[in-house]
């Protein structure tokens, strides 16, 4: 609650402590915005005499930034300031809360508060907004997490999965409370998450009975390569006798040449895991995923090289943007 006397006021709360911080901007405020309330029409220089204590240049940025939102009309020939009527009743009281406050988390009730619910109802009951808030964690004055949550859900919706493409810069000018921190917790969360999909969805299908199925896995495992489109990476499947996936290997990061995937790096992690075939992967950055002759040039370097040790080159899948090919289907 609310405490003053005159024009002194403090924050007290037996529930809910207000940060410190945040308690003395509110008192230093207040003063300033409860005198010019008062006032009908004046000057910067009477409400500087009146706030004696206070610094001129933040009573003067109080005032213009009711200026700026449509409280106080300017009258430039004579320096005054005077109260838009047409904009509605100004409140001091009102204006502070949702500036310094705004819809903070800790001033809603408790089992309406993202995490709260989250523990309560699983995290699967959230809504969009509600999991971005969570990431988000603290917002800023005037913008609570919350509130970053629903902004950012709301200019991503129907294309949540574009989120995790979206540059810092423009997802802080959709809310100011995204800083580095809360932007960089918002895409280790989808990346964790992304992994996480990506570990369920071999468990659900790991074996691969011909290209069809290895292009899809490799859509899947693979989705950051199709997405980026930074630099070529090579990579490395790894099967078993029944063509089940046993793991993947990166093995090179760089335009692929024969000279950069050399057989020996390839299979040396394929030996490891005692595999009796496997896939190979690599990006193009282009976004077109049909093969160059450099790549089917080194597809046929491994085959051969996996005869000689015993360990079949399945397939080489070949990522686009927005289309997979199989080497395979490709040169048959």
């Amino acid at each position: 609650m609310w405490v003053g006397g005159g024009t002194k006021w403090v924050i007290m709360s037996t529930t809910n402590p207000v940060g410190s911080a945040t308690a003395r901007r509110y008192e230093r405020y207040l003063p300033v915005v409860e005198y010019v309330s008062r006032t009908a029409a004046f000057d910067l220089e009477m409400v500087k005499r009146a706030c004696d204590g206070e610094k001129p240049a933040f009573v003067t940025r109080i005032v213009n930034e009711l200026v700026s939102q449509g409280w106080l009309i300017r009258e430039t020939s004579e320096g005054l300031y005077r109260w838009n009527t047409g904009r509605g009743t100004f409140s001091p009281r009102k204006w502070l809360d949702e500036k310094l406050f705004g819809t903070q988390l800790k001033a809603s009730p408790e089992q309406e508060r993202p995490r709260e619910r989250l523990l309560d109802q699983g995290a699967d009951q959230l809504r969009n907004s509600e999991l971005i808030a969570i990431l988000v964690r603290s917002g800023r004055p005037g913008e609570s997490a919350m509130t970053a949550g629903e902004k950012v859900a709301k200019a991503f919706a129907g294309r949540l999965e574009d989120l995790a493409h979206a540059g810092r810069g423009s997802v802080k000018s959709i809310s100011p409370a995204v800083e580095k921190t809360a932007y960089c917790q918002i895409m280790a969360g989808i990346e964790l998450g992304r992994r996480i999909a990506a570990l369920t969805d071999d468990k659900v299908t790991t074996k691969i009975g011909g290209a069809a199925d290895a292009k899809a896995f490799c859509r899947r495992q693979f989705a950051r390569l199709a997405s980026d489109n930074k630099q070529e990476e090579f990579h490395v499947v790894t099967l078993d006798t029944k063509n089940q996936v046993i793991d993947t290997h990166q093995i090179t990061v760089g335009t692929l040449d024969a000279s950069l995937v050399h057989p020996r790096e390839v299979f040396r992690p394929a030996i490891r895991d005692a595999a009796a075939t496997v896939i190979l992967v690599h990006n193009h950055p282009s976004g077109d995923s049909t093969p160059s002759r450099e790549d089917l040039s080194v597809t046929r370097r491994l085959e051969s090289s996996g005869k000689l040790i015993g360990i079949e080159v399945l397939d080489h899948i070949v990522l686009g943007k927005d289309s997979e090919t199989s080497i395979r289907e490709y040169d048959a």
